[in-house]
């Protein structure tokens, strides 16, 4: 019999865990939980869960630290929780190593479909051919058709549709996009990427497939039912 995967809920608030963990275990997750971001760190170590939920907003460690440090050894999956009016503290978190994020007050339908985005991912980040909507993306021969019929890419936005499609479903910082495609030094040339988001949402019209702009945080793809 498989083992069931395990989650780790790190967050001080006693009703939000309880909430979580009836949502996760009837996923069919073993749930471990955690009150504060030491206990969360220990828990991680000793665990090794295969999801983590991170609180930003801990008793004793800020959020966004216990990412760190979680990032100094482990590559666990992690879902960040949030509250409305903390975007910088998103992006911050996003750009340590954060694998998405939900925003509080959220249902547990969007909480239970972002885990699903993000094993799936885990699971065909490798895969040589991506299939995205109507779009097929053959990495290793660098080619991209739409509805079967090869379409043309410049080299930057190609770079740009492999990035996002390799974490279809996540929201990229526009530090993370400009740093991955352009170098370090155009971490602030934001301008740069909304030409080449303009020019790859044109040419992937029709295809199912959405690049969706998430206001002073990122870019998403997201696919015909919201998610990939």
């Amino acid at each position: 019999m498989t083992a069931p995967l395990k989650a780790l809920i790190i967050d001080d608030e006693i009703q939000l865990r309880r909430l979580l963990r009836l949502a996760l275990e009837g996923r069919g997750y073993a749930v471990v939980e955690a009150d504060n971001g030491t206990r969360g760190l220990a828990a991680a170590v000793v665990h090794q869960p295969e999801i983590i939920l991170l609180d930003l907003g801990l008793p004793d460690l800020d959020g966004v630290e216990v990412l760190k440090r979680l990032r100094e050894w482990s590559d666990t999956p992690v879902l960040v929780l949030s509250v409305r009016d903390q975007e910088a503290i998103k992006v911050e978190a996003l750009e340590n190593g954060a694998d998405d994020y939900v925003t509080k007050p959220f249902s547990t339908a969007e909480l239970l479909a972002r885990l699903s985005v993000i094993q799936r991912r885990r699971r065909t980040n490798e895969e040589p051919v991506l299939q995205l909507g109507a779009v097929t993306i053959d990495l290793a021969n660098r080619e991209v058709a739409l509805k079967g019929k090869p379409i043309h890419l410049t080299p930057i936005e190609y770079h740009l549709l492999r990035l996002l499609a390799r974490h279809a479903g996540r929201v990229l910082t526009q530090k993370q996009i400009l740093t991955s495609i352009w170098g370090p030094g155009a971490a602030d040339q934001a301008q740069y990427l909304r030409v080449y988001i303009t020019h790859l949402r044109r040419k992937m019209e029709g295809s199912g497939v959405e690049i969706r702009n998430e206001p002073r945080i990122g870019y998403r793809l997201v696919g015909p039912a919201g998610n990939l």
